[in-house]
């Protein structure tokens, strides 16, 4: 999950890495963001991870979210991407075409970065809420998909959900039981 953000002439007050924030204070930043920034979401699915692995299907992810936002704005492209973290898609995604730079730290320290990290967060904990409805064994609702004692009971419990990355360690380590 990747999200891309262009803040609007309003930044939203208290902006920050989305990991150092409560749930209801991100929800509202959240809301905040989506109201007065233009952003797009970008999803590597748990297949396409298994196959290209979770740097290369992050990569994906920022490539998709950055495609679909520029496409959305219809305007001339960005002059620079701001990435969270020491790697950007340049050079390992073909579709990949603008200037970008990676900031160690990003999201807690550029704005726009802190945006995307929230908007991304959020997005995908959402899906994880939407997933639980029909995987209730998981408590995704509540760990979100995190390697929880819970989860971790749950999957030895069940095996594991079409959703699950069969690349992720407990689950391929199932698979040689």
């Amino acid at each position: 999950m990747a999200a891309a953000v262009v803040l609007g002439d309003e930044i939203p007050p208290g902006l920050d890495d989305s990991k150092k924030l409560s749930a209801r204070r991100r929800a509202v930043l959240d809301e905040a963001i989506r109201g007065s920034c233009c952003w797009a979401v970008g999803i590597a699915e748990a297949d396409e991870i298994d196959r290209v692995n979770i740097l290369q299907a992050t990569m994906l992810a920022m490539t998709r979210a950055v495609a679909t936002l520029t496409q959305a704005l219809a305007a001339a492209e960005p002059c620079e991407v701001l990435i969270d973290g020491n790697l950007t898609p340049h050079a390992r995604v073909p579709e990949w075409r603008w200037q970008a730079r990676a900031i160690v730290g990003g999201d807690g320290s550029e704005p726009v970065i802190s945006a995307a990290s929230i908007v991304a967060k959020e997005w995908r904990d959402r899906i994880m809420c939407e997933a639980a409805r029909e995987f209730p064994q998981y408590g995704w609702e509540r760990n979100k998909g995190y390697g929880s004692a819970e989860h971790m009971a749950a999957l030895r419990e069940h095996g594991p959900a079409p959703l699950h990355r069969r690349s992720f360690a407990p689950v391929a380590q199932l698979a040689l039981l």
